[in-house]
């Protein structure tokens, strides 16, 4: 019976040795690399060494190891189908507020990009701001950067007098056909 509890308390010393010399690799604040990894013993080893002579009767079997990659990866994922109508309607309806608003644009000779969904997303800023009290300059100032936003969009380059003189064609074309009731 004392030499059951005599390798019992040489294994727990080996386990507290091996535990301690753990917690000391691991107590630095570098975490710099520099120069070429070098080899170096562990307190593993030493442990697997001081057990096997202290308790040969004793057999354990380890766990599998598996790498961190495996144990981590969830299981692939089951493709859904798409939709039919995915994804939904490529191009936007245009109600006729909207048509004559894009129609007295052009004919200030103004072109807008596409089938004109950016200006009507003007339009509609324009008279929800305006129906807010929001300031004319800073509506201006929004209306400009759309401006700026559609000829992009259309593949034109524009200076800034042309973007400010074209939102206040926009600013006055949604006055006179798309903000109405």
């Amino acid at each position: 019976m004392t030499r059951n509890s005599l390798a019992r308390t040489l294994s727990l010393g080996v386990m507290a040795v091996a535990a301690s010399s753990m917690l000391v690799a691991c107590g630095s604040d570098d975490s710099t690399a520099t120069g070429s990894p070098t080899s170096t013993t562990t307190a593993a080893e030493t442990t697997t060494e001081a057990s096997s002579t202290t308790s040969e009767a004793q057999t354990t079997t380890a766990a599998p190891t598996t790498s961190p990659g495996e144990a981590a990866t969830a299981p692939p994922e089951q493709p859904q189908p798409v939709p039919d109508d995915f994804p939904g309607p490529t191009e936007s309806q245009i109600d006729t507020r909207g048509q004559s608003f894009l129609d007295e644009l052009k004919k200030q000779g103004i072109t807008p990009a596409g089938n004109g969904d950016i200006a009507v997303s003007t339009a509609n800023y324009i008279c929800a701001a305006q129906a807010q009290g929001v300031a004319p300059d800073e509506i201006s100032t929004y209306v400009t950067a759309n401006v700026g936003v559609e000829a992009s969009a259309a593949g034109t380059q524009m200076t800034e007098t042309q973007a400010q003189q074209a939102a206040q064609t926009y600013i006055a074309a949604a006055q006179a056909t798309y903000c109405r009731p």
